[in-house]
């Protein structure tokens, strides 16, 4: 993983050193608690299974959608995707489906919980599934500040996370 530190603030190198630690432990436990169930008496796929979202009060019902953006390496094109939180889309001409499970807009992770620290776009990230036809081929998140932690790598597309609708449009909008 490869992460780049710019130089706007000292508050900005901590969250990224976060982004990277939970990225990294993120998409360990999410692919235990996705994976087989045999194993179910290991310590360690327990502890994964532990791991929960929480979406705030706060924030629950504040966010309509995403605009997840699709760029296809073969033709060096991308689309962009307005998805609803909850639903997904078809990438056209391929056997490729993205849904959107989940958005925090400052996204946090407090043990095994993650959640969102406010309302405010501090750090954006949705939770995603992406499909190859019906097998879930990643399950984790997109960080629209940081679009290379932990971004999944497919061999003819990428995915980022470029913005945010919120239910309400503010007035300045």
């Amino acid at each position: 993983m490869r992460i780049i530190f710019r130089p706007f603030s000292m508050v900005g190198v901590v969250v990224a050193m976060l982004i990277a630690l939970v990225s990294g432990c993120t998409e360990s436990a999410e692919q235990k608690s996705a994976g087989d169930s045999r194993n179910s008496g290991d310590a360690a796929e327990s502890a994964a299974s532990q791991v929960k979202i929480l979406v705030p009060d706060e924030v629950a019902g504040q966010w309509k959608a995403v605009k997840i953006g699709v760029h296809d390496k073969s033709g060096s094109r991308e689309e962009v995707f307005t998805v609803d939180i909850g639903s997904g889309f078809k990438v056209p001409d391929s056997d490729v489906s993205l849904r959107v499970t989940n958005f925090l807009p400052d996204f946090i992770m407090k043990g095994p919980v993650m959640t969102s620290a406010s309302n405010e776009l501090n750090n954006p990230a949705a939770r995603v599934e992406i499909f190859e036809g019906d097998q879930q081929v990643y399950q984790g998140w997109l960080f629209s500040l940081y679009p290379d932690a932990h971004a999944y790598q497919h061999p003819r597309y990428g995915f980022n996370l470029l913005d945010f609708i919120p239910t309400r449009p503010n007035k300045s909008q």
